[in-house]
């Protein structure tokens, strides 16, 4: 795209907000911007201090968006133009933050595995326990492995203020357009804590059954049995705080969580019909196997001390596990078929994921004694991981248990000159690691292949795959860094220019378990390099009496990049091309002269190109990212009234069609048409806790998801529409 219309876009008064002027958490209203802060930065800086684009969704802003949609992902991308439209499914795959993979995280603990990326990372805890969500977009190492895109940090409720007994009640109840008694579903959820003294507790469950999915056309929606669906499912979320201050500054905190989601199977897939534009469906049925499921649980002890030597300590050993379990089809399931096991096309077989990981993180943060305008961090972080991918129905091994092994010390400095009038800011990190992986053998598969004039015998069926990959422990290690200044001439005004550096793995898993070539050594396979990527980007921010604006141009690039391609089976492939991604944000938000009406508007555009010489790379980027990888432009308009004991919302997101270009001639059955969808909530206080009531899809727009409009043109089993008019009404009470 033009740089000069952009760089004219960023300096016209086409401005944006970030989304913490949608909340309405006390704490935000009544200190303003300076009283946040955003842990996932590592630092107690506010964030008109640092040379990122921090945006913070409150907990009010939250919990509307999620009472809209149902989850943390699509609560997030509603509010983040550059954020890709959800799948509406339990998988994310596919889903970017500004063309790239968020890392998301549970008070910073990671929530992805990164050897094989099962892309359940955006269901692993209910958010009526979330507090707010702070994101950081771009590539960064601010969390370490992973955050190519940004960070995605989900932080829970915090301790109690009060002393003795407090909490939190919730009754929701969801139905279709049609109120389908299929389509009924329903959530509850309480939270209680205490505080003595020194000492505070904190426990709470949730439980939410979701029904059927149906769209706009009054169909109900398909199910992909194998990645997973949050409808017609069951999810339970349990979890735990206690607390112990240590002195006034320092504080002992103990967080546990667990959660579980799993499928009912009560409906199996129905193909639709690309051509004629006929969406899958689903009809009653017992689909085999089991069904598809997540549960990830987590514990984290945390010690800090807000003023320790004159700085700020944090400190955190954490364990998380994660079981990923996927659905089994034998129709489309080629890469199962081991004709030493059962007649090509009569086995049957699903996979788990199963990842534990165990870290430390700690940092201490002050003023340099004597210059206190320089403000110096030094930290350091180690992870473990440990993953594999196993078929659960006959015993095998399709992604071997891989280790993984990370150790990044690093170190921050601030420095504020001129009295705040401008700020450097900038940093390293040693990123130290390791992955082990022992001898194994990858599957024997069989797919079909049609008899022809030229193949008269063995057709029908082709085996390949079934070959010995040697073991190795490969050793990678990389000196980020990240820089940026910042200029604030007045209060509320302020530009800045960044350079950051992101580092994670590829998919290891589906890297492995592709390999079909004999003599390969885990040593020296360049395909399992990690990928370095780069961020860069400009912004311009104005938050002065009744405007909230900003606008940010980026674009980045990495050397062998990750690509998710297609093949016949439905399976994802990666590939390790050179990727360029360039964007521009631009948001708008206004109080009007109305008191408690604001207006605002959002916009994302964003352009991905990368290598497709794939056998003989030569760097150059020549054909537009697909669908997989890569989000549609989007606009974002919406209106919202607070006053009083009346709060409503009115939400509009516009995503632009799209034709994608190149010398690897893209399909052009990929091309995305576009759709609109409307929101709206409406809520009131009755003294006795609140009411609300929310609609998805006002309208009852009936379009196809964007994942399943961009990919995978010949699947009818994988054409879904997106989901149509949704009320939920819910009831919440604090005490």
């Amino acid at each position: 795209m033009n740089r000069k219309w952009i760089v004219a876009a960023l300096l016209s008064s086409a401005l944006s907000f970030p989304a913490f002027a949608q909340d309405s958490a006390p704490a935000d209203e009544e200190n303003g911007e300076e009283a946040i802060v955003v842990t996932a930065a590592r630092t107690v800086l506010p964030p008109n201090a640092l040379p990122l684009t921090i945006d913070i969704i409150g907990k009010d802003s939250l919990d509307q968006q999620i009472a809209i949609s149902g989850s943390i992902t699509d609560a997030v991308s509603s509010l983040t133009p550059s954020f890709s439209p959800t799948r509406q499914k339990l998988s994310g795959a596919g889903e970017t933050l500004r063309g790239r993979s968020p890392l998301y995280a549970i008070n910073g603990i990671p929530q992805s595995t990164p050897l094989r990326d099962g892309s359940r990372d955006g269901f692993t805890i209910d958010g009526f326990f979330i507090d707010r969500v702070e994101l950081i977009y771009g590539s960064n190492a601010l969390q370490g492995i992973g955050g190519t895109g940004g960070i995605v940090n989900q932080v829970t409720v915090g301790a109690p203020r009060e002393e003795g007994l407090s909490g939190r009640a919730l009754l929701q109840g969801t139905a279709d357009n049609g109120f389908s008694k299929d389509g009924i579903g329903g959530k509850i959820a309480g939270l209680v804590q205490y505080r003595a003294g020194r000492f505070d507790a904190t426990v709470g469950a949730a439980f939410e059954k979701r029904g059927a999915f149906y769209d706009g056309q009054g169909r109900r929606i398909g199910l992909n049995l194998t990645q997973g669906e949050t409808q017609d499912s069951n999810t339970l979320s349990l979890f735990a705080r206690l607390g112990y201050e240590l002195s006034d500054s320092a504080r002992l905190d103990l967080i546990a969580s667990r959660f579980e989601l799993k499928g009912d199977g009560d409906y199996i897939a129905l193909a639709g019909n690309r051509v004629t534009g006929v969406p899958t469906s689903a009809v009653r049925g017992n689909p085999p196997g089991e069904s598809a499921q997540n549960r990830t649980e987590s514990v984290a002890l945390s010690l800090t001390d807000t003023d320790l030597g004159g700085g700020n300590f944090v400190s955190q050993i954490f364990f998380n596990r994660s079981r990923d379990t996927f659905g089994g089809e034998v129709a489309v399931q080629a890469t199962f078929q081991d004709p030493a096991l059962a007649p090509v096309g009569t086995l049957f077989d699903q996979s788990q994921n199963r990842s534990r990981k165990l870290g430390a993180k700690v940092s201490y943060e002050r003023g340099l004694p004597g210059f206190e305008d320089l403000t110096l961090t030094i930290g350091f972080d180690a992870l473990v991981d440990r993953t594999e991918q196993a078929l659960i129905a006959t015993g095998r091994v399709w992604v071997p248990p891989s280790d993984f092994r990370s150790l990044a010390p690093f170190g921050q400095a601030n420095l504020k000159l001129f009295d705040g009038l401008v700020r450097l800011a900038g940093g390293v990190r040693w990123e130290n690691v390791q992955i082990k992986i022992d001898d194994f053998r990858t599957l024997a598969s069989t797919t079909f292949v049609a008899c022809s004039a030229t193949v008269t015998t063995n057709c029908g069926v082709s085996t390949y795959g079934g070959v010995d990959v040697a073991d190795g422990k490969p050793k990678f290690d990389d000196l980020l860094i990240n820089g940026g200044v910042i200029v604030e001439p007045w209060d509320g005004i302020r530009a800045y220019a960044s350079y950051a550096e992101g580092f994670t793995v590829p998919d290891i898993g589906r890297i492995t378990r592709a390999v079909k070539d004999t003599g390969i050594d885990i040593d020296n396979f360049l395909d399992i390099s990690p990928i370095v990527s780069n961020n860069r980007e400009i912004g311009l921010e104005v938050k002065r009496g009744p405007l909230d604006a900003s606008a940010t141009y980026f674009w980045s690039s990495s050397d062998k990049g990750q690509l998710l391609i297609a093949r016949p089976d439905r399976i994802f492939d990666v590939q390790r091309q050179r990727v360029e991604i360039e964007g521009l944000e631009v948001n708008l938000r206004v109080a009007l002269p109305v008191d408690g009406l604001k207006l605002g508007v959002g916009y994302a555009h964003i352009q991905g190109k990368y290598d497709s010489d794939s056998a003989n790379p030569d760097g150059i980027v020549d054909t537009d990212l697909d669908g997989t990888n890569i989000s549609p432009d989007r606009l974002n308009l919406n209106a919202s009234y607070n006053k009083g004991p009346i709060s409503a919302l009115v939400q509009t997101q516009v995503f632009l069609s799209r034709a994608y270009h190149g010398k690897a001639n893209p399909d052009p059955r990929n091309n995305f048409g576009g759709y609109t969808i409307t929101d709206a909530s409406l809520r009131y206080e009755t003294g006795i806790g609140g009411l609300s009531l929310s609609v998805q899809n006002l309208f009852d727009k009936f379009y196809i998801d964007y994942s399943s409009d961009t990919r995978l043109p010949t699947d009818n089993l994988a054409f879904f529409a997106g989901r149509g008019r949704t009320f939920t009404l819910g009831w919440d009470y604090r005490f």
